[in-house]
């Protein structure tokens, strides 16, 4: 339950002092507590009277009341310290994550990494809240209500002692068949998650070809899954409950038996059977607490663990690298280069070289290793292989500050903040005038949606506010490279996929003129855009096939001519 990359958060040694002090002091009034409420009844036993307890009752009262007192400052404690702490790991969290790049994400899995980092920080927060109070409880509290029972009763303290042991051998039983489960939910949410992500993702493409009817059955057998996962933990959960509660009482019970045959006997002082007795719940309180909270803290424990490992993962070294500002006369090649995310699926090593302001197109069906490709060019993957020249300058890989400040990188489906139009226009380039965003805004055609919009530039949009079509969607990604002058590098990924042939004819007029006096590397399977290139990468099967100019890729009637015989792309040739 305990993970031992818990120590390792910042100041958790000065908390665990502070609440064992205040845990020590709710100990010793446990115990007063007891002794007062213990004497007041043997006293009245005897016949004293009502009037000539009040000591005791104060006594009595003002133990419990400080008790309660120690518990709200104890939470009030643990509630501040959770909070920050869940609060900085978060933070570091997506700091690691900016510096790992997108290769963590393809590991992990988006649904998994965006469930950690919301979710999975809430469950951590309950985590360090729960587990902190209970372990020290567990640890202090028994041990000197023990010493107590041991000083006013032998017999009873062997007892106890005996006891104790007993429940926790049981209670570690049982915790190994609630953590066995624990883990099998907690890898079923995540493969839950990653593939919601995954559906929502293609659920486009899936309703294209028909298939979204099919895939919904896939979803829920997912779902259905965590939901079988998730009963089976809290069948275990209550079960091993049930059974602690069971056998604690039972532990009590025969205490109790025994100090009653004892007082029969007269062999013990009815105020200290009375006192043994009282104290005998508190004893295991903190280990039915302990056991009780486990299983509510079982997630909170593999989220963590998670989010830790991934926080204190190695960075990669970065190679620190000078590079000047793209011009005309700059190199750019790839050396040998390969990448492989399995035995199936990998690039084989490949080389070209560009230069200057060229237009490089890369062709392919889907899967054959353009966006591979085009991950290792944006520096989001690092080659099992290989080299990259740069300006001179030899790289191992491209995850390099000073070549991303070059880079536009324009994906299939560009992302859209929550935010106003005009903020997200001007994303990368903040300060930029409302004369430079008016003349964006005219050079690649959307004037109609703000004329359309209530609030004009100031309308929100993104994550559920006003809705936007890909063609528009396009349009901001490419009116913030048009505000981006300094910039020289472009890197499109699939930009028109999800268009339809209309809306892409009609971006390709507003996005030929943003590649002028700019290095562009093109990837789609669209082969009319390849007129435009200056240079050609055609790729089968995470293999660079061919290379050239497009005249003389026909000239050589290859795999090239080939796809534009599947492609039915015979206009393109002429």
């Amino acid at each position: 339950m305990v993970d031992k990359l818990l120590f390792k958060l910042a100041g958790i040694k000065q908390i665990m002092v502070k609440l064992a002090g205040l845990t020590f002091l709710q100990a010793l009034l446990i115990i007063g507590q007891a002794l007062f409420l213990s004497a007041t009844l043997t006293n009245l036993w005897l016949g004293k009277s009502l009037s000539s307890q009040v000591v005791n009752i104060v006594g009595f009262s003002l133990c419990f009341l400080f008790r309660q007192g120690i518990d709200l400052l104890n939470s009030k404690i643990l509630d501040d310290y959770a909070r920050k702490s869940a609060k900085d790991m978060r933070k570091k969290l997506l700091e690691k994550l900016f510096v790992l790049g997108p290769e963590v994400v393809q590991q992990q899995g988006t649904g998994n990494l965006v469930t950690l980092t919301l979710d999975g920080i809430f469950q951590v927060e309950n985590y360090i809240k729960l587990l902190l109070s209970k372990m020290i409880g567990m640890l202090l509290i028994p041990v000197l209500i023990l010493i107590v029972a041991f000083w006013m009763d032998l017999t009873s303290g062997i007892i106890m002692l005996l006891v104790y042991p007993l429940i926790v051998l049981f209670m570690i039983i049982l915790g190994f068949a609630a953590k066995a489960k624990a883990d099998q939910q907690f890898t079923t949410f995540q493969r839950l998650s990653n593939h919601f992500i995954d559906s929502l993702r293609g659920i486009d493409t899936l309703k294209y070809f028909g298939l979204s009817r099919r895939y919904s059955r896939s979803v829920y057998r997912s779902s259905e899954n965590f939901r079988k996962s998730t009963m089976q933990t809290l069948r275990v959960a209550m079960l091993s409950t049930f059974a602690l509660d069971f056998f604690t009482t039972l532990s009590i019970a025969v205490l109790a038996v025994f100090l009653g045959l004892r007082l029969i006997d007269q062999e013990m002082a009815l105020f200290y059977a009375l006192s043994i007795l009282i104290l005998a719940p508190e004893y295991f309180l903190p280990i039915r607490n302990f056991a009780n909270d486990y299983h509510a803290t079982l997630n909170g424990k593999n989220s963590f663990h998670a989010i830790a490992e991934l926080i204190h993962s190695p960075a990669p070294k970065k190679e620190e690298v000078e590079l000047t500002l793209w011009q005309n006369k700059d190199q750019f090649q790839l050396n040998d280069v390969s990448f492989a995310y399995d035995e199936q699926n990998k690039l084989a090593p490949l080389s070209f070289a560009a230069s200057g302001y060229q237009k490089v197109g890369i062709i392919g069906m889907s899967g054959s290793g353009k966006t591979t490709l085009i991950n290792l060019i944006s520096g989001f993957f690092t080659p099992n292989s290989g080299t990259f020249k740069v300006q001179g300058h030899e790289l191992a890989d491209l995850n390099a500050a000073a070549w991303r400040k070059q880079v536009l990188y324009i994906p299939q489906t560009p992302y859209v903040f929550s935010d106003t139009l005009r903020n997200n226009i001007a994303f990368y380039t903040p300060d930029v005038s409302d004369e430079k965003i008016w003349q964006a805004i005219k050079v690649v055609g959307l004037e109609k949606l703000v004329a359309e919009l209530p609030d004009g530039l100031e309308t929100q949009i993104g994550s559920g506010k006003r809705a936007l079509s890909g063609g528009q969607a396009q349009r901001i990604a490419l009116a913030r490279a048009f505000l981006d002058q300094k910039r020289k590098i472009m890197i499109f990924d699939e930009p028109t996929a999800h268009l339809d042939i209309e809306t892409e004819l009609e971006l390709k007029e507003k996005m030929m003129p943003l590649m002028e006096n700019k290095l562009v590397f093109f990837a789609t399977h669209r082969l009319h855009w390849m007129h435009q290139m200056d240079h050609i990468l055609v790729m089968d099967e995470g293999r660079l096939v061919e290379q050239g100019t497009y005249a003389e890729l026909l000239a050589k009637n290859g795999y090239f001519c080939k796809l534009l015989k599947e492609m039915r792309g015979t206009k393109d040739a002429e």
